[in-house]
């Protein structure tokens, strides 16, 4: 299978290679796509060395599958195009979530709902994936009424240059900012730009995007997003509060049962999810358990991923191993 990676030299471009790779998917010919200033920079991918080449030239080469991962701009200009080629197009940006005519999939929720006709998919937000791994089989089982979300994201959400600002401060260096604010020993309580409800945009979009994986408009979403000093892997908050009464050893089966979940809930032992735990993996780690002993028919969840991993770059190979499967590409 002929697979193109647009962005494949960025942070989450890496990652989709490194995933491709570890997960055997069926590449039988690679091609690594980037901007024109990264043409014939050479790629390597299971040990063989692949050249770089520009969208306009992906097209013409006809990949069965094009995983994007080169930001909202370049989504927008050339998904429709490789999707008129006939291409299938998994895309990491936020160009096409909130399309109507577009599916928002995370494999375990959802993905039932593809068909051969979606062409340009769209992959979620990284906060909103693992979040919704979790809340499916519970809403399944008990109806979920409303989530209040706090996340505590890492600087990889925002890239490369967040990375070398906060390893510049931690080395006293003065360099190029990717924030207003310092983010070493500090805790920025905004994730993209402010929007005219005082939300942050990625705080609406974990609101939308919950609503429409969920494909349930009544279940009730408050997020507050904040970026902290850590490289690698999101942690959240999550208040969940449902319509039907739970029984709380029950609900921790609920929730075991549901693929690519790990619980890690110990606290006699001092064991919980935290981000460097998550580094690497692909599965979404709950923990801190516990009835919210300030309403009934509630529970507090602690929510951790690697948000490179199955926050975006596992998620879309995952995508795409789904549609392998259902014999929609290749």
């Amino acid at each position: 299978m002929k697979v193109a990676v647009v962005g494949a030299t960025g942070l989450v471009g890496s990652e989709m290679l490194a995933v491709l790779a570890e997960r055997n998917f069926p590449v039988t010919e690679l091609i690594p796509v980037a901007s024109e200033r990264s043409k014939g920079k050479e790629i390597e991918f299971k040990g063989k060395k692949y050249k770089v080449v520009t969208p306009a030239e992906a097209i013409a080469l006809k990949p069965d599958v094009a995983l994007f991962s080169a930001g909202g701009g370049t989504s927008t200009e050339y998904a429709p195009l490789f999707a008129a080629a006939g291409i299938t197009v998994i895309d990491n940006s936020s160009a096409w979530r909130m399309d109507p005519s577009k599916k928002l999939i995370v494999p375990e929720v959802n993905g039932d709902i593809l068909t051969a006709t979606d062409k340009i998919i769209a992959n979620p937000n990284c906060s909103t994936i693992q979040m919704v791994v979790v809340l499916k089989p519970l809403h399944d089982r008990y109806k979920i009424k409303r989530v209040v979300v706090s996340t505590y994201q890492s600087v990889t959400g925002t890239g490369v240059k967040a990375v070398q600002q906060l390893n510049d401060e931690r080395a006293g260096i003065e360099g190029e900012k990717a924030y207003p604010y310092q983010i070493d020993m500090n805790v920025i309580p905004q994730i993209d730009v402010f929007q005219e409800n005082g939300y942050t945009k990625e705080e609406m979009k974990m609101i939308k995007e919950t609503n429409k994986i969920m494909q349930d408009d009544s279940i009730k979403v408050t997020a507050t997003t904040v970026r902290i000093p850590v490289v690698g892997g999101h942690s959240e908050s999550v208040n969940i509060e449902f319509d039907n009464e739970f029984d709380l050893d029950e609900l921790r089966s609920v929730i075991a049962a549901q693929d690519g979940v790990l619980i890690v809930d110990n606290p006699a032992n001092l064991e919980y999810p935290m981000p460097r735990d998550a580094h690497g993996r692909d599965e979404v780690f709950v923990g801190r358990i516990r009835r919210d002993e300030s309403q009934p028919k509630t529970v507090n969840l602690w929510i951790v991923a690697d948000n490179l991993r199955k926050g975006a770059a596992t998620n879309a190979v995952q995508v795409a191993e789904l549609l392998v499967k259902k014999s929609l590409i290749g």
